[in-house]
């Protein structure tokens, strides 16, 4: 039987726990030329779709939650109820797309169906289309379901896996070293050695995992007043911003941290901006952020399923200064790495497997009804593929992730990088999520500042460097 992990059922039981929420998760690719012929596009489809089991199968609950819901192959399977067609006015822009988005991300999936749609979009203007892939969340991953959307196009992509892999933060699982040192080497001092340092290495990684267990519950229980988590609505808006990756490493080089530093430290001083707007006052312990960690080896790439843990850091929301800002985003991450939060929920769900179904479903099902107010936002970033996509010989322009909202969080980003860019998705509860393009405006002109700080600085490092050649 194909069982549903406690993680992946897990959201099921958050969707359930709240009418207003769907856990679905959504790729929106826009693509250049004329929509292919109904037919041809269906058919297409239905052959590249067979590579993917899971997209034929659908849940089989157990009353009473007895056990674990299994995948099935659905009998009845059909098509044409997983490909929608619709078309905006013409001409249609993206904020009209976006719109459309949002309706149809916030709409709950038939769960007697397998757990997917595909919306094919036209009345796009400049001669473009676009598709709408949405996935329950209990289905797969981000990633997953990257790999799975990514499956769907032509054929010729065939470096699709290798591009996500090699940059999948793929979890390093730890190497018994000791143990093997003893294995070969009959030296008794040595075979000693080897053990004392296994067992403070096993030692240590418990005292970070317990750690981080710890800050993962205070960040739960400890509330951030700000309006950015309370309940939610079933109405949802989406936008999007697109920044080129050749400005983010840019900005790495001259600051010398990551992309998903730039990324967050980006979205942070959006978000600044917009409780600044709503006349609040940006308080250090307001944007805490839930941020999914992969823990995905390459091993599993192509595993249809959810293979994360989280980590619960605080963004400096209240820091004006866009570089100072980066550097502490930089050294939180750092921090809340090294103090295991993500060994910690790793850890969690690793135990809960173990454990009776019927137990662990019951917790799941209590802990998604409390009114948690200590995480403010959902930050989620997935590799993308390096090369642009092309779908029945037509150019993927560019590709937008749709990230959930649940458990009173009102808003959500996704990143995804795609060939020259990194894209950022951002959904919204409707009542609360007005400003919803604000944040988007707001996260491309945070890179741009970032850039250009970054231009000053390498500026001034050369300027630096000639006065000391003059001096000598």
């Amino acid at each position: 039987m194909d069982q549903l992990t406690i993680l992946d059922a897990g959201f099921l039981k958050a969707e359930d726990s709240d009418r207003h929420v769907s856990l679905a998760i959504g790729g929106l690719a826009v693509i250049e030329g004329l929509i292919p012929d109904r037919d041809a596009l269906m058919s297409t489809l239905e052959q590249r779709i067979r590579a993917c089991p899971r997209f034929g199968q659908r849940l089989r609950m157990r009353p009473l939650d007895l056990g674990a819901p299994e995948w099935v192959d659905d009998p009845g399977f059909d098509l044409a109820r997983h490909v929608r067609h619709i078309a905006l006015p013409r001409p249609g822009d993206d904020r009209e797309l976006f719109q459309l988005a949002a309706d149809v991300i916030s709409r709950r999936l038939d769960r007697d169906r397998p757990l997917w749609e595909i919306w094919v979009i036209e009345g796009l203007s400049d001669n473009r289309w676009a598709m709408l892939t949405k996935i329950h969340h209990c289905m797969a991953d981000g990633i997953a379901a990257t790999h799975m959307l990514a499956g769907l196009c032509d054929p010729a992509a065939n470096g699709i896996h290798d591009s996500f892999a090699r940059r999948v933060g793929a979890a390093k699982q730890p190497k018994a070293q000791g143990i093997l040192r003893v294995v070969s080497d009959v030296n008794p001092l040595k075979v000693l050695g080897g053990l004392w340092n296994a067992s403070a290495a096993v030692a240590a990684t418990t005292a970070r995992t317990a750690l981080g267990a710890a800050e993962i519950a205070a960040g739960l229980l400890r509330p951030a007043a700000t309006s950015l988590n309370g309940p939610i609505t079933n109405l949802r808006r989406y936008s999007a911003a697109r920044v080129p990756l050749a400005d983010v490493a840019q900005v790495c080089r001259a600051f010398d941290v990551s992309v998903n530093d730039v990324a967050l430290a980006a979205i942070t001083e959006s978000y600044r901006n917009v409780l600044v707007q709503r006349g609040e006052h940006p308080q250090p312990d307001a944007l805490r952020s839930l941020v999914p960690v992969s823990m995905r080896s390459v091993d599993a790439f192509d595993k249809t399923d959810n293979r994360v843990s989280v980590m619960l850091p605080y963004l400096p929301v209240e820091e004006r200064n866009p570089v100072q800002r980066l550097r502490i985003v930089h050294s939180r991450l750092d921090r809340t790495k090294s103090h295991g939060q993500h060994q910690a929920g790793h850890a969690l769900v690793s135990v809960a497997n173990r454990i009776p179904f019927p137990l662990t479903a019951w917790a799941v099902r209590l802990l998604t009804r409390l009114p948690q107010r200590g995480v403010a936002i959902l930050t989620t970033n997935v590799p993308g593929p390096r090369e642009p996509l092309h779908f029945m010989g037509r150019r993927v322009l560019s590709v937008f992730p749709v990230p959930p909202i649940a458990m009173q969080l009102r808003t959500g980003v996704a990143m995804l990088s795609y060939a020259d860019d990194l894209s950022f998705g951002i959904l919204a509860d409707y009542d609360a999520g007005a400003d919803v393009d604000t944040l988007a405006r707001g996260i491309e002109a945070a890179v741009a500042r970032l850039v250009a700080s970054s231009k000053r600085r390498k500026t001034a490092r050369d300027r630096g460097g000639l006065t000391l050649v003059a001096n000598v």
